[in-house]
């Protein structure tokens, strides 16, 4: 009684035959994006050029790693492995990752085993 006090319809549902689609009133969207257009060119241009600058930088880095193991192992470590750190992220991500553990073996060997020599 409390629904038909309010101004509720109050149906019993297993009485009546199912409702129609007409009765229905549903709402539908369509959502319109402009396409988005792709260049493979342009990207691949520019995976180049960051390889060929990650690829110069980790050629140094790899160098100087390597020469601290014969001299200032601290100085040209530390360099090596700072530069190991830039080229891994141009993109040259093998030769960064030699220079950062020949480096830092280096910094190892050069603080800890060399002074006892």
């Amino acid at each position: 009684m409390a629904d038909q006090d309010k101004g509720f319809i109050v149906r019993d549902l297993r009485r009546h035959a199912p409702v129609e689609s007409s009765d229905y009133r549903e709402e539908t969207a369509a959502e319109l994006a402009v396409p988005v257009t792709y260049d493979r060119r342009r990207g691949l241009v520019e995976e180049r050029e960051r390889e060929s600058g990650g690829a110069g930088i980790g050629s140094v880095a790899l160098a100087l790693s390597i020469l601290s193991l014969f001299v200032m192992p601290i100085l040209f470590g530390v360099t090596g492995v700072i530069l190991g750190f830039i080229a891994r992220r141009r993109g040259a991500i093998s030769l960064g990752s030699w220079a950062i553990g020949i480096g830092t073996i280096s910094i190892i060997i050069g603080m800890f085993i060399l002074p006892f020599f």
